[in-house]
């Protein structure tokens, strides 16, 4: 059995024009890439800005909503939180944001 060896022409040595080709052609690939990564990114942003803006538009009738609600949720609570205090009053110390209510016994004879 013989083995035969396919040899392939060696390449041509790199001289300083052909660097030079490759060179300038590995640049104008790269500005080409850097161009259209750009034209991309550019055009992504637009369509997400455009889709938020569409967004915001559809859902503002439920923010109006919400808000209203929130509003009259909030008015509820202050009702009924002046309705669980009427006539009480506070006669004690705060300190530090804390009430503390001291409730002396009335029959306690003055010196």
């Amino acid at each position: 059995m013989q083995i035969k060896y396919i040899s392939y022409p060696r390449s041509r040595s790199a001289n300083p024009l052909r660097k030079a080709v490759a060179f300038v052609t590995t640049l104008a690939l790269a500005g080409l890439a850097l161009m259209f990564s750009a034209v991309l990114l550019t055009v992504l942003l637009c369509v997400a800005v455009v889709a938020f803006a569409l967004l915001w538009w559809k859902t503002r009738a439920i923010r109006k909503q919400m808000r209203a609600r929130m509003q009259d949720f909030a008015h509820q609570g202050a009702t009924a939180q002046r309705e669980a205090f009427v006539g009480e009053t506070f006669d004690g110390e705060v300190i530090e944001g804390e009430a503390i209510r001291v409730d002396e016994p009335r029959d306690r004879i003055a010196c």
